[in-house]
């Protein structure tokens, strides 16, 4: 159990609200000037996954808070010039390779596992290494085939062999050529400032712990540990020394913890209209969400298509700082479809349409068309806003 000190202040639910959006970035003017690598070691990390719809959620990310960035642009600040690294830790994300040392103890961790899912035959690794070492930057393929011909994770020995090693930190991915990782050894990828462990699972943790509050900017022991998926135990070890500031918030039922310089000032400024991946930082953790914006999400790609509620890859919106409704998009040649629209009230029917038309211009679309709207008496009005929009 956590020994909770005393709290510094109260805060309303209203005001931890505001906080958790300006530290996300989305209250206040957005710093364009750091563009896309701002917002990544801002963030301290974006998570990566498979499914693209109107764009892979690593990309939505910067667009949710820096508006219509290429995409080119997006790709190049993720890949390229050692900038940054892919490891788990929310769940699998580019990090900034300032964050290489802070990760020691997981490398530490998997490095001395008894146990992994995937058999390995003796020299299969060394193998990789140097195959790695002679020829440079490779994918699985080009290191001898990622798959043994079945499904899922019916790895090959390479394939095994250099998620491995990435695990370890002796490899790192430098690229993505069509979703495919591009591997390289780590000691010629990344600076020699950063690569090392020299760094305690103590130190590791601390440092984490302080990242993951101020990206947060208030967040309970759950919302905070799960940032970077560390235990609760982890947490509970090293936040004393982290330099976050207990609070309570009225409303929470738990103690909470902020960023002293999410307390420095009162969050003002203007708030951003945007659609949010569901693997944004904001919304990732579902009792967060609900939490702080009274806002049930979830994400439904892999829930039975008869059981969905709200759409294969809904996407919540966010508009003055609240959530106030969601849209599961898809692309047909230049046309943006919404296949289904939930607003919250009539009031969310202008957010909802100047977000599906700035998010269709992001993507290359030209047109909008709307499916379903949940609330029949709304259809008319966002069609006729979509249609303002786009005129």
């Amino acid at each position: 159990m956590t020994l909770v000190p005393p709290p510094a202040m109260e805060l309303s639910a209203d005001q931890a609200r505001r906080i958790a959006l300006r530290a996300q970035g989305f209250l206040g003017a957005p710093n364009r000037r750091a563009g896309v690598p701002g917002v990544l070691r801002h963030l301290g990390a974006v998570q990566l996954d498979t499914i693209s719809v109107l764009a892979r959620s690593h990309e939505l990310v910067p667009y949710a808070r820096l508006g219509a960035v290429g995409r080119p642009t997006v790709e190049g600040a993720y890949w390229s010039g050692g900038r940054t690294f892919e490891y788990w830790s929310h769940a699998a994300c580019v990090l900034p390779v300032e964050e290489w040392p802070h990760f020691a103890f997981r490398r530490r961790a998997y490095r001395s596992r008894p146990q992994w899912h995937h058999d390995l035959p003796d020299g299969a690794y060394e193998t990789v290494i140097r195959q790695l070492r002679a020829e440079g930057p490779l994918t699985a393929t080009e290191l001898g085939g990622a798959k043994n011909g079945g499904e899922w994770w019916d790895w090959s020995e390479s394939k095994v062999a250099v998620e491995r090693a990435l695990m370890y930190g002796e490899v790192v991915c430098t690229e993505r050529r069509g979703w495919k990782r591009v591997y390289d050894l780590a000691e010629r990828a990344l600076p020699d400032a950063v690569l090392h462990d020299d760094l305690d699972d103590a130190e590791c943790l601390r440092r984490l712990v302080a990242l993951a509050g101020r990206a947060l900017g208030i967040g309970t022991r759950a919302d905070i540990a799960d940032y970077h998926r560390l235990k609760g135990e982890q947490f509970d070890a090293v936040v004393a020394d982290c330099g976050l500031v207990p609070v309570t918030v009225r409303g929470w039922a738990k103690p909470a913890w902020a960023d002293p310089a999410a307390l420095a000032s009162e969050p003002r400024g203007r708030h951003r209209t945007t659609l949010l991946s569901p693997f944004d930082s904001l919304v990732w953790e579902r009792a967060r969400t609900e939490r702080l914006f009274g806002f049930t999400h979830r994400l439904e790609a892999y829930v039975p298509k008869a059981k969905r509620i709200h759409g294969y890859f809904a996407m919540p919106l966010l508009a003055g700082g609240r959530l106030v409704g969601r849209v599961d998009p898809a692309r047909e040649g230049n046309t943006l479809v919404a296949r289904q629209v939930s607003l919250e009230s009539r009031k969310a029917v202008v957010p909802m349409a100047e977000a599906l038309v700035e998010a269709a211009s992001w993507v290359g679309c030209t047109d909008v068309r709307l499916e379903r709207v949940d609330a029949p008496e709304l259809r008319g009005p966002l069609v006729q806003e979509v249609a303002r929009a786009l005129a």
